[in-house]
């Protein structure tokens, strides 16, 4: 069942925009991480205080048709919102790759599969390495698989 409710764009300007033509393009249009070329896919999740809906673009690290979301917020000493937000509802994610979209439940990795898609991951997007050298925490990947 796709996620309903009312959704709330991002304050980020440049996130909000990104979005808007992904979503009325079907990722014709601002498919990239600005100038970088590396693909980005549409992730909408729903906040787990207000409810409504929130969609970001994240790196697009896809196997066998599984994603990861890579959690790593630059690198800052917290967890992004969304990584609450899904921990708190695993079954409360939508994917958009593309035209396509699905709905997926999300689980956080560790062990050696956590490093077998980080690995992915940084192959995916190597700004990635220099993100976990900047923070104590590791950085969670989770894996939004079709429900």
């Amino acid at each position: 069942m796709p996620l309903e409710g009312e959704y709330e764009p991002s304050p980020e300007k440049w996130v909000r925009d990104q979005v808007a033509t992904y979503e009325a393009t079907d990722g014709r249009e601002a498919s990239t991480l600005g100038d970088t070329g590396m693909p980005v896919v549409i992730f909408t999740t729903r906040g787990r205080r207000s409810g409504k809906l929130r969609k970001m673009a994240l790196m697009k690290v896809e196997h066998d048709g599984a994603y990861a979301l890579v959690a790593s917020k630059g690198g800052a000493p917290e967890h992004p919102v969304w990584y609450h937000n899904l921990v708190a509802d695993p079954d409360a994610i939508m994917v958009q790759d593309g035209a396509e979209r699905w709905d997926a439940r999300v689980r956080e990795l560790s062990g050696g599969e956590r490093q077998e898609w980080w690995d992915r991951a940084v192959a995916a997007y190597p700004p990635y390495a220099e993100y976990q050298t900047k923070t104590d925490r590791l950085i969670p990947v989770l894996l939004a698989e079709r429900r």
